[in-house]
Order: structure tokens, then sequence, then C-alpha cells
């Protein structure tokens, strides 16, 4: 079963056992500073070991006076003018301990050697890049599927894709002899003009093939008409190719978010990169 997403007071919450945490995704400034011991009982009674917060910089206090650490840090991510800050509180300590950081280490250290190295290729005449509509979420799915054992959020699901579509998230595809073989999303905070490039897949065989680095340019390219000033990404800390993919389009490193994000059936730490547009 997928962890939900639903109102906490006035807040935007995401949470359930596949990730064992409560993410509050976004904060309403009303439920300051209650909400901090409010997320802290909820998660203790229904037992998760993480509490995960993005909250805008001048709202961080409650939090870090209640235990959390900052884990990460974006400059200008709300409108371009306040900074956000990921926190973490820790409810199982041994959640909160790096079981692998010498890949943590290994991967950024090889990443940031190849920072601001990537040299876009046009796609060949049998492929074309283009935004997805409702009627490709079929096919998405499908691809979804065969890429992520396991995920965050319902992407097997097409109803879920539809219905996101709907909800401020622009898809991206490449199709090869009009069969769909890489997928990318922009989810958009419009409000807070500030998107995340995530939902990255392409299938086994069509790899090495710079297709990620293809449609990270192609949502760099179409944000800013949304009115979009700070891409940012959440990216797998124990795997190379999407923080090298990041690192050798510009972005910057901003942390390391320990035993955050379920992915393929086990708890993986994350790094967080960004651009300010």
């Amino acid at each position: 079963m997928s962890d939900r997403i639903e109102k906490f007071g006035s807040s935007l919450i995401q949470h359930g056992p596949e990730n064992d945490r409560v993410y509050l995704m976004k904060l309403a400034p009303a439920d300051l500073p209650d909400i901090v011991g409010k997320l802290e009982r909820f998660a203790g009674e229904v037992g998760y070991g993480k509490i995960f917060a993005k909250v805008p910089a001048g709202a961080a206090e409650p939090f870090l006076a209640a235990e959390f650490r900052t884990e990460a840090t974006i400059p200008r991510f709300y409108r371009g003018e306040e900074d956000a800050v990921f926190l973490g509180r820790y409810l199982k300590a041994r959640r909160g301990e790096e079981k692998k950081p010498e890949l943590v280490r290994e991967v950024l250290e090889t990443a940031r050697a190849k920072a601001g190295t990537h040299d876009r290729v046009p796609l060949p005449e049998n492929m074309v890049c283009r935004p997805t509509t409702a009627a490709d979420a079929e096919e998405m799915a499908e691809v979804y599927k065969e890429v992520f054992a396991s995920y965050p959020f319902p992407i097997h699901d097409p109803a879920y894709l539809r219905q996101t579509m709907e909800e401020d998230v622009a898809y991206f595809g490449v199709w090869e002899d009009g069969r769909l073989i890489a997928l990318s999303s922009a989810e958009m905070d419009r409000e807070g003009q500030n998107a995340e490039m995530t939902d990255f897949a392409t299938l086994p065989q069509c790899r090495g093939r710079g297709l990620a680095h293809y449609l990270l340019h192609i949502m760099e390219t179409e944000m800013p008409g949304h009115g979009i000033k700070t891409l940012y990404t959440i990216a797998r800390a124990y795997s190379h190719g999407m923080n090298i993919t990041f690192a050798k389009c510009g972005y910057i490193f901003s942390g390391t978010l320990t035993h955050n994000t379920q992915i393929f059936g086990d708890l993986e730490s994350m790094n967080i990169w960004y651009k300010n547009l």
C-alpha cells in the first residue's frame, strides 16, 4: 500500500509504512508552532521511524528546538526569495545513523568531479521528446513498473498519473520508433515558484544514451514559462547515475537526507541538488 497524502491541520503531509515516516510537504504558517508537537505525537502513535519536513527558513526554529536536524538547504527556494530547510527528526536512533557512509562519499565525490561537463546531444531522427498527456498514462505506468519495483508514490497506477497531470505535475517522455522508452516529471509548486525534477526512468535496454540529460534539459527549458524560479531534485545517495546527471547539468549539492525514502524494497539516503534559474 502506497503512502497517503493528506491534510494535517492546514498543512500537507505524506505518511505511511512504505517509507516509515511522516513527510511535511507543505507547511501552513497558521499551524506553527503547534504542528511540531502534533507531528511528533502522530508519528509516535503510529510507530514511524522518521519525521521529514520541508519548511521556509523563517519557520525552522520550532523544529530545531524540538531536536530536528538540518539535512539540506536550498537558497531562494520560495518565490526566488526565501530559503528552504529540509529537516529530519529520528524517532528510531538507528535510522539516523548512515549505514553506507563510504558509498555516500564516493558517489558524491564522483558526481562533483564531473560538475558542469555536460554537452547536450540532439536526439536521433527516430526519437521524439514531448510532454505526455492523459492518453499516455497506461504506457507510462508500464515503463515505471519495469524500472521501479517499488516507489514512494503510486506511479505504477495510470489513474494516479492522470490525476497528478491535473495537479501541476508535468511529465515528459522520449519515444523511439513510437515506443516510450524514458520518462521524467516536474512537480511544480506554482505558489512557491519551485519544481522538483523527478521520476526519471529509462528502460534498462535503453540506458547509457544520455536520455536523462535530454529530459532534464527539456524540463529546464519549459519551467520558466510556468513561473518557476528554482529547480531541485532528491536523488538516491547510493547510486551514481542521477547524481552525476545533475552535477553535469550545473546543479549544486546541498545535503543528504539519511535513510529517507524506500526504493527497491529498502530505505535509502537521498541527496538534494538544486539550481536557481
